[in-house]
């Protein structure tokens, strides 16, 4: 383990910051906004729905709660309601303001070992707008009505007050389902979990189940560790996902809206994809869809993680994409989802979702967006662009880091690997990754073509923060 406190991590994550010239401390007047905000929120007709007992499923250490859900039997008896409230962050926002630019310019949160920038002062994204147990909050909230077979029938979106009743997490979650300990509500989420993946199998769409390379903390300390998600982190993203093409159609039905957007992946990629998996040794029949042998893999077998390593090739180049005037883009659906898709469950950490959920909120009134929202959409694809883009360069930056905090100083010793990507071009070159410590590195320096999927000793020769690199030998 390595600690933030250490000086070349500490330093290292300080020139980070500055390289990448990231937000500081909110503006005075954008904090004074926040604070009014939080006093005394905007809440125009706002639904009472605080009798229904939502709970949030988050990390157990999460405060910018966005959303709260509450799933029952639809009482005709022919399937399921999903009642998801997303926070409501227009309540607390000017269009216009302070506040507001000071978002615009941010995008997103950006989460690092020993902090988070967020998008909205704490007081409000760790307070008066997160869905926090106990509190009354404005909220969007979502009703869809969902047959027998998951297929969603009816959707409506409403703004309302709401309650949550408890903070969960994934891993309590997990624990209830599979011991019977858990309340109707919460055990649904199994079932309405299951029926919607099957659902996504049944559209071609695609859930990758690789394993995370997340950063862990222990009394002041970071390391590493590989972490498959549980079951319940499935069914939870299901709800999420049912929402966002849920919130997609309606803004599709109205004309106008903001997409989340992935081509096709090329001919070639699939290609190249099929001689991974014959590399790999995965199964892959000519007439089995992508989606279902990804849905056959198991992350804990290391062929099978390569693949899955592989698989991720053809989810680049995902974006946004404004639609007005009823004409929608090409393409308008998200590849991996095979249907139409928006972001609209993340408010409090994400830009676009805010006026994704206004859009949706005037389609269901039968009412034009906001003019606050209109003016905002073309600039939103570029702004969410290279918000997305500084996310993933810190989320991969922090990862390098503590890679080579970890590995400082034991240059030349050996270490077990397996390789996961090979190059095209060069196959001598490639990516690995380490069991203990959780790390994944380059490997170069040999002259034989890198085994994909095989395991493979190594020598580590360099590591350090300030490059934020390390760097691997066959041994």
């Amino acid at each position: 383990m390595t600690g933030a406190a250490d000086c070349s991590l500490g330093a290292a994550l300080r020139a980070l910051r500055a390289e990448l010239d990231l937000p500081g401390a909110f503006p005075p007047e954008a904090l004074a906004e926040a604070e009014q905000a939080a006093r005394a929120p905007d809440l125009p007709a706002h639904l009472d729905a605080t009798d229904i007992p939502f709970l949030t499923i988050d990390p157990p250490a999460s405060t910018d709660l966005d959303q709260a859900m509450h799933l029952e039997r639809r009482r005709d008896g022919r399937g399921y309601r999903v009642l998801y409230a997303i926070a409501d962050v227009a309540a607390y926002l000017r269009p216009g303001g302070a506040l507001d630019a000071e978002a615009h310019r941010r995008v997103t949160t950006l989460y690092f070992p020993d902090g988070r920038i967020p998008l909205h002062p704490t007081v409000l994204s760790e307070g008066a707008a997160s869905l926090l147990p106990g509190e009354i909050r404005p909220a969007a909230l979502w009703r869809i009505d969902l047959d027998g077979d998951g297929v969603a029938v009816a959707t409506d979106v409403r703004r309302a007050l709401v309650r949550s009743r408890a903070k969960l997490d994934y891993a309590g979650v997990q624990r209830q389902i599979d011991t019977g300990t858990a309340e109707e509500p919460l055990a649904l989420l199994r079932d309405i979990g299951r029926l919607r993946a099957e659902q996504e199998l049944a559209r071609g769409g695609i859930s990758l189940d690789v394993p995370e390379q997340e950063i862990v903390e222990h009394d002041g300390s970071y390391g590493l560790a590989y972490r498959a998600p549980l079951p319940a982190e499935a069914w939870n993203a299901q709800i999420s996902l049912l929402t966002g093409m849920a919130a997609a159609r309606l803004m599709a039905d109205k004309g106008t809206g903001i997409l989340r957007t992935l081509p096709l992946a090329p001919d070639g990629a699939v290609a190249r994809l099929r001689r991974s998996a014959h590399a790999l040794r995965i199964d892959w029949p000519h007439h089995v869809p992508y989606a279902e042998v990804v849905r056959s893999l198991d992350p804990e077998k290391s062929n099978h993680a390569a693949f899955l390593q592989e698989c991720t090739t053809l989810l680049r180049g995902a974006g946004y994409t404004v639609f007005e005037g009823g004409d929608l883009p090409d393409p308008a659906v998200h590849a991996a989802v095979a249907d139409l898709y928006t972001h609209c469950t993340a408010p409090l950490r994400r830009l676009v979702d805010r006026y994704a959920s206004e859009l949706c909120l005037a389609a269901t009134a039968g009412k034009e967006p906001p003019e606050w929202v209109r003016e905002a959409l073309p600039a939103l694809p570029k702004e969410m662009a290279e918000g997305t883009r500084r996310a993933g360069t810190v989320e991969r930056a922090c990862v390098d880091l503590v890679e080579a905090a970890l590995l400082e100083g034991r240059e030349g010793e050996l270490f077990d690997a397996y390789v996961v990507d090979v190059q095209d071009r060069d196959p001598a070159i490639g990516t690995i990754h380490l069991r203990d410590p959780a790390v994944v590195g380059r490997i170069e320096g040999g002259t034989a073509p890198l085994p994909l999927g095989e395991r493979l000793r190594v020598r580590l020769t360099r590591a350090g923060p300030a490059a934020r690199t390390v760097l691997f030998a066959p041994a």
